[in-house]
């Protein structure tokens, strides 16, 4: 027996979910949440939540998400408490050459409104004493921050739910069939039948993607993150490669390896890692490690999110990227606008999936 909705979105975590959230604040029913396992048990469950504009290359993709990192206040509260936290960032460099750099990041940056300092070693270690007294200088922007992500996934479920969406987890699609004016999507628990269908999936956008002869061009990177024992508060900041949780404990890490879904620790990294952050904040050496766990990225093949109608199949969209806690809010909003007007108050001509080979090879 076949159930019928108006949209479904095939993905539950942080991307899928706001899409589910705000689509559910304008139209109240018809929406289902499809996913394979549940939502959190992957990429949105495992990662450093940053909320982080700066740094971010070319100014146009930073500018993306200077407009997303703008709606977290506001997010917060229409969805409740995520322990959203506009710490501002800090990026040290150890290197003087690398001033020269960070000069010219500011100046283009200055020309879409976001600020950025380059602070000298004095300024840099006034704003955040612990770093490692030798460091040359820092970038800093005031609008980067952090989240807690297993608490921004469940209050974009929670809301979802309580404006009629529906979820079904544990439920992987296995075959999707496009009819006229409608989509059949096949799952291990049944088959259901929508007029727009999302492609949300994440690191698994890829293998959607050929369930609809389509190339996604989606690939897994691997990060391992060290998480220490609850300290003192003492990082004022969220710095790229670690940040303090609101319950003491510090997260550190941004590997990258190509290494599909293998979600393996390694020594290697590991240590690579756990030097990092004591070259970074020296009185780390002293905290102990009580785990390390890895998440995998879901990265388009050229960096940027891939957003927007899919050309040639009236109905179906895709959003896939990394960065999806950073982005999410403005994700939910711009793909709600595509689906229920058929425009974005934002363009995202730039994020689509036309600018790839579609063919599956």
């Amino acid at each position: 027996m076949e159930t019928s909705y108006e949209t479904i979105i095939i993905g539950g975590g942080v991307v899928g979910s706001s899409i589910a959230y705000h689509l559910s604040e304008r139209k109240k029913e018809g929406i289902l949440v499809l996913d394979q396992k549940f939502p959190l048990s992957g990429t949105s469950g495992s990662t450093q939540a940053w909320v982080w504009v700066h740094n971010k290359t070319p100014s146009w993709y930073a500018e993306f998400n200077m407009y997303s990192a703008e709606l977290y206040p506001y997010l917060s509260k229409k969805i409740g408490d995520v322990e959203y936290k506009r710490t501002g960032g800090l990026s040290p460099f150890f290197n003087e050459a690398d001033r020269e750099k960070a000069l010219r990041l500011a100046e283009a940056y200055k020309n879409i409104g976001i600020k950025i300092k380059v602070l000298s070693r004095e300024e840099a270690l006034e704003k955040e004493p612990s770093l490692n007294p030798e460091v040359a200088g820092a970038t800093y922007s005031s609008i980067d921050g952090n989240v807690n992500p297993f608490r921004l996934v469940d209050r974009y479920m929670r809301a979802a739910q309580k404006n009629g969406v529906q979820y079904s987890t544990y439920n992987k699609v296995t075959d999707i069939q496009k009819l006229p004016g409608k989509f059949i999507v096949v799952s291990q628990k049944g088959t259901f039948v929508c007029k727009n269908l999302i492609l949300a999936g994440g690191t698994w956008s890829r293998e959607l993607g050929k369930l609809v002869d389509i190339n996604i061009p989606v690939k897994q990177l691997r990060g391992q993150i060290l998480v220490t024992e609850p300290l003192k508060p003492f990082l004022h900041y969220t710095i790229s490669g670690l940040r303090q949780a609101f319950n003491g404990e510090v997260l550190i890490g941004y590997s990258m390896e190509e290494e599909g879904f293998n979600r393996a620790t390694t020594l290697d990294v590991i240590q690579e890692t756990a030097n990092m952050a004591v070259h970074y904040v020296p009185q780390l050496k002293k905290a102990k490690v009580v785990r390390a766990f890895s998440g995998i990225r879901a990265m388009p093949e050229d960096g940027f999110p891939i957003l927007g109608n899919i050309p040639g199949i009236e109905n179906l969209y895709v959003a896939a990227t990394h960065s999806g806690v950073t982005l999410s809010p403005l994700i939910g909003t711009l793909m709600t606008e595509l689906i229920l007007d058929g425009e974005t108050s934002i363009p995202i001509d730039r994020y689509s999936i036309g600018r790839f080979d579609l063919s599956l090879r």
